[in-house]
């Protein structure tokens, strides 16, 4: 040994695995191996896996909840929903897709999302980092510290990386006539045009829990001119929650009251609570009264005062 240069890096000792974590990567690497080749001896067949899809798309159930929508610089951005997307990977098949959660520290998760198409080993993979915090308007970056919570919040943002490597692996114009039968569906089961729709809807929101227009097109982003049957389907989810009693208004839509009917409302609960005070100063005078005069009981004292 004295003739050996030493290494200038410095002596590191060799990673010890343990005999379990051997046998999973082990299981895990034949578990891919008999996967790619089953694929390989029973590959898809392209127009019955196409059937399949369109047969899907049919379902009205998918159909709605088929397209993600939302207000962004006064537009609306709109695409194919984590739901469909995996009825496109389950009907389109060979197709192997999930997300796994690598590492979790104090205050974030690194997350790996991936979809394989086994049977042309093409793969789509996402790593990255979710913050364990939520944001909201009212109380701003709030740190999640409930494990459900954290699990929750990694679900969420997998499920959004999870979409964009399904649909990075199925050819686009599946996905294209997917989300054509989806519209087609959703179209098919109305005779009434939308807009109508809309316009009676609207009419109930305001006669039954006294939400106006305004209210409706600032929840959805957008005139009522330019609802889609999505947002038609989300307003038609809220009115059964309100009707239901599950939720109230308030949930969904800022109510703004007029400025007399604020003041109103301000002078009533002034007015109330300082009853209620005043009444409680009544109460106690009459009992220190009260207790003034039990104090003389039974002394030269009593009734004094008479």
């Amino acid at each position: 040994m004295g003739n050996a240069v030493a290494n200038i890096y410095g002596e590191q000792a060799p990673a010890v695995k343990s005999t379990t974590t051997e046998m999973m990567v082990s299981r895990q690497a034949q578990e891919v191996q008999a996967s790619m080749i089953v694929a390989k001896k029973f590959p898809r067949d392209e127009v019955e896996a196409f059937n399949r899809i369109m047969r899907a798309c049919q379902r009205k159930s998918l159909a709605e909840q088929s397209m993600y929508e939302y207000p962004r610089g006064g537009t609306k951005i709109t695409g194919p929903s984590i739901r469909l997307a995996e009825a496109l990977a389950q009907n389109w098949g060979n197709i192997d897709f999930g997300i796994t959660e690598l590492e979790q520290k104090d205050s974030e998760s690194t997350v790996m999302a991936y979809a394989w198409d086994l049977e042309t080993n093409t793969r789509q993979t996402k790593i990255f980092q979710v913050p364990h915090t939520r944001y909201s308007k009212r109380k701003g970056n709030e740190k999640l510290t409930d494990p459900r919570d954290i699990y929750e919040m990694v679900a969420n943002n997998g499920a959004r990386r999870l979409r964009a490597c399904i649909l990075g692996v199925i050819p686009g114009d599946v996905i294209d006539k997917a989300i054509e039968q989806c519209n087609l569906t959703l179209r098919s089961g109305n005779t009434e045009p939308l807009i109508d729709r809309v316009r009676k809807m609207v009419g109930a929101f305001e006669k039954e829990f006294s939400v106006t227009k305004d209210m409706i097109e600032k929840y959805l982003g957008c005139a009522s001119e330019a609802f889609s049957e999505n947002d038609f389907i989300r307003l038609r989810k809220v009115y059964a929650s309100l009707r239901d009693g599950m939720a109230k208004r308030e949930d969904y839509f800022e109510i703004k009251f007029p400025k007399k009917e604020q003041e109103k409302i301000t002078t009533k609960l002034d007015e109330k609570f300082k009853k209620k005070e005043d009444k409680k100063t009544e109460t106690k005078d009459t009992v220190s009264l009260e207790e003034e005069k039990d104090i003389f009981k039974g002394t030269p004292f009593e009734g004094a005062d008479e």
